[in-house]
């Protein structure tokens, strides 16, 4: 995400979500309980960034950490796709979120584990559910 100068890179299976403020609705029609609105156990928001997603480890007969990726190797790092997309509506557990602010600007950064569904609008390439 670029603002001004400045760019917020998200890593590893995290998203940065642009919160919404609000009522029982959200605005992509998803109605959220009283009790998860004033306990703030539920919220929802926008993505406008993901990280790539879990590294994976490269496999290696040499005996050294799995998880280590070796800068002489030449091989990229992998990672396991992240399920979120910019654009999609999270709906995630509020107490598993970070709130900042970049460029005088509200967001969350919340793991992957913790969004319970996601809201995307149909695209001719992907089959519908």
């Amino acid at each position: 995400m670029n603002r001004k100068h400045k760019r917020l890179i998200v890593v590893g299976d995290r998203v940065l979500v642009k919160t919404e403020e609000g009522d029982q609705r959200s605005k992509v029609g998803l109605y959220l309980p009283p009790t998860a609105i004033d306990n703030q156990a539920v919220q929802g928001g926008e993505i406008v960034s993901t990280g790539p997603g879990l590294a994976l480890p490269e496999l290696t007969d040499q005996g050294e950490e799995p998880w280590r990726i070796s800068g002489g190797s030449g091989r990229e790092a992998r990672f396991v796709p992240m399920q979120a997309q910019v654009g999609d509506y999270a709906l995630f557990f509020r107490k598993a979120a970070v709130e900042i602010t970049f460029e005088n600007e509200q967001y969350l950064v919340v793991p992957q584990a913790a969004i319970l569904a996601l809201v995307r609008e149909p695209r001719e390439d992907i089959p519908e559910y």
